[in-house]
């Protein structure tokens, strides 16, 4: 999830890779090429503090894979991915919700200009199913909720899936991601799915903090929450077993499964009533 992009003279929004920017980083985790300089700087200085970075990553992946699978075996068929990131070639929402369900549409929310012209560039749907790309801020709901092609996307009684992964650690505690949450969610009829996934201290609160630190130092705020914390902003869903866990944990498809302490990183998965 992006600060918002400024724009140029000319009205054109600006890439800004003059700072770091978290889905760079992320990428960067990910071995991806989608970085620059000052993304590789922040995210070696992450790394320093907490060298099991890229475990947490691949394992937060895994997860949102495996939570996009479960989805559409269950029947969901229309999904939101908010804060979604820049793409991986073959590892992404639509490629595992299509797979199982040809007709799957996924829209994919994010406000950077690098992931819009690779969203555009690589996250192609099959013949009968359908993607889309809305640039709007994940920080204020209301210009995704109030989106056109959001309201397309969920006018009707079908249960919707929104992602929310690797997003609401961003948010800090004087902006409510509680509230922000239910801003976000209030237009899901009965049915849907919230997914979630956020890192925490729990495990290593000495390294999270200089983890904190180090993303400070690039401008960029981290939030980590306690599994308690994390459990608060599901309040009102029905969570799905086994609840609010270590993602690596979260229905592993290999054992053993990553050691929590190594990826600090609860997910879960709830049903709205």
């Amino acid at each position: 999830m992006a600060d918002e992009p400024g724009r140029g003279t000319d009205g054109s929004l600006e890439i800004g890779i003059e700072r770091a920017h978290p889905a760079r980083m992320y990428d960067y985790y990910l071995g991806g090429r989608t970085n620059f300089d000052p993304d590789r700087e922040a995210a070696e200085a992450a790394l320093a503090a907490f060298p099991t970075l890229r475990i947490t990553a691949e394992e937060n992946r895994g997860f949102l894979l495996r939570a996009v699978e479960h989805l559409a075996r269950s029947g969901i068929r229309r999904f939101v991915d908010v804060g979604s990131g820049i793409p991986v070639a073959g590892r992404n929402t639509h490629d595992v919700a299509q797979a199982v369900r040809a007709r799957a549409r996924v829209l994919y929310v994010d406000n950077d200009p690098i992931v819009l012209a690779h969203a555009q560039a690589l996250l192609t749907s099959g013949p009968r199913g359908r993607t889309a790309y809305l640039n709007a801020d994940p920080r204020r709901p209301e210009t995704i909720v109030e989106h056109p092609e959001f309201v397309r996307w969920v006018d009707s009684d079908e249960p919707v899936a929104m992602l929310l992964v690797a997003v609401l650690h961003f948010v800090a505690d004087h902006q409510d991601p509680l509230d922000l949450l239910r801003r976000l969610t209030r237009r899901l009829p009965s049915g849907s799915r919230l997914v979630i996934a956020h890192v925490t201290g729990d495990y290593d609160p000495e390294g999270w903090a200089g983890l904190v630190r180090a993303y400070a130092d690039a401008g960029i705020t981290v939030r980590p929450r306690s599994r308690a914390e994390v459990a608060e902003l599901l309040d009102g869903w029905d969570v799905e077993a086994p609840g609010v866990v270590p993602v690596s944990r979260w229905h592993p498809t290999a054992e053993p499964s990553a050691e929590p302490a190594l990826v600090s990183c609860y997910g879960a998965v709830a049903r709205k009533p």
